[in-house]
């Protein structure tokens, strides 16, 4: 399930660092993020989609390092960034 460009479009605007950001690790987190919101929601109602899931593992492993490359490097940021994204931990 790709993300419409006009979604993709307003989570890069909201997330970029600066004016032709649009591959920085806040921004990668936030369209991550985002689809995996998406793919939570369409499990619920197809339990059974084991291809997808495989999918969001994946989805969910990238942005688990892209997270902690962010922790590591510049903390200040990976703690503004979890906090809008409201994911805990």
């Amino acid at each position: 399930m790709p993300l419409a460009a006009e979604e993709k479009a307003q989570l890069i605007s909201a997330y970029k660092l600066h004016k032709n950001d649009s591959g920085s690790p806040e921004v990668q987190v936030a369209i991550l993020s985002h689809r995996i919101r998406l793919l939570t929601e369409h499990f619920k109602t197809h339990r059974k989609d084991h291809h997808s899931r495989r999918g969001l593992l994946m989805m969910v492993a990238k942005r688990r390092r892209l997270l902690d490359y962010l922790k590591r490097k510049y903390p200040e940021r990976y703690q503004s960034l979890i906090q809008r994204l409201g994911i805990r931990r």
